[in-house]
């Protein structure tokens, strides 16, 4: 199993105003393990907007000499689809997924590319403020709360960084999809559920094992019964096979 955490952050909060990315971190989840992580700066070629920027904290003279999108983009893509190492990408985990990806699809459409998931398998993005909404209605869901929630320490979050969030959306991931790995999932996940996705089990992996009782255990249980009939007088529920009244012999 493998999966993706993604964030960013930009220089404002609409790409249709001509805010533009900053920064995108990646960490990858392999088996529920932290593996690899990918991380770049981005020169916008603009100024953030003073909120924005009070947020990140990453000035334009500190993003001067790093490189535009375009430079990054298809090393972005091969990390998503790891072309390299061969393992099919099972979720992209995205907290607020519109944004960013609202904020990638714009950057790749001035490259001239298709939106981001078209690069990617079908069905692999999972909302994972969408998840917790579901998991938690009516409270406050940010990436801060649900880290509160499931008592993971991010004190070290002075400013919003797109790797560091990144690693904590991982947390909070395995947090809120803890335990869920040893149920069986149907392979298609219904609107509004509770299952969360990547969890593909079949049937036949997970049947149970029937112990049956051998002709020694049936004699002893039937020795029992005996016994409990006896003792009261006759007004045993359970009565042994072949005798008289009760509710049923051993079947």
């Amino acid at each position: 199993m493998r999966w993706v955490m993604l964030d960013t952050e930009t220089t404002g909060l609409d790409p249709r105003q001509g805010h533009r990315l900053v920064e995108i971190g990646l960490v990858e989840i392999v088996a529920r393990r932290r593996a690899r992580t990918w991380h770049h700066y981005v020169d916008p070629g603009r100024d953030s907007d003073p909120g924005a920027l009070e947020k990140h904290g990453l000035t334009t003279d500190f993003l001067k000499d790093k490189p535009h999108f375009g430079a990054v983009a298809e090393s972005l893509i091969e990390f998503l689809c790891d072309s390299s190492g061969g393992m099919a990408l099972d979720c992209l985990v995205i907290h607020n997924a519109a944004f960013d990806l609202g904020f990638l699809d714009h950057e790749l459409g001035l490259l001239g590319k298709p939106a981001l998931l078209a690069h990617l398998p079908a069905g692999v993005l999972v909302d994972s403020l969408k998840v917790a909404r579901e998991l938690f209605p009516g409270k406050r869901n940010s990436l801060d709360a649900l880290c509160e929630r499931y008592d993971i320490d991010h004190a070290h979050r002075t400013f919003h960084g797109a790797l560091l969030d990144a690693e904590l959306l991982g947390e909070v991931y395995l947090a809120m999809t803890r335990g869920q790995e040893n149920l069986l999932m149907p392979e298609e996940t219904s609107p509004g559920s509770m299952q969360m996705p990547g969890y593909v089990a079949s049937a036949s992996a997970h049947r149970l094992r029937v112990a049956r009782a051998t002709e020694v255990e049936m004699e002893a249980h039937r020795t029992q019964l005996e016994r409990i009939d006896q003792a009261s007088g006759g007004r045993g529920l359970w009565r042994p096979e072949g005798s008289g009244g009760g509710q049923g012999g051993l079947q």
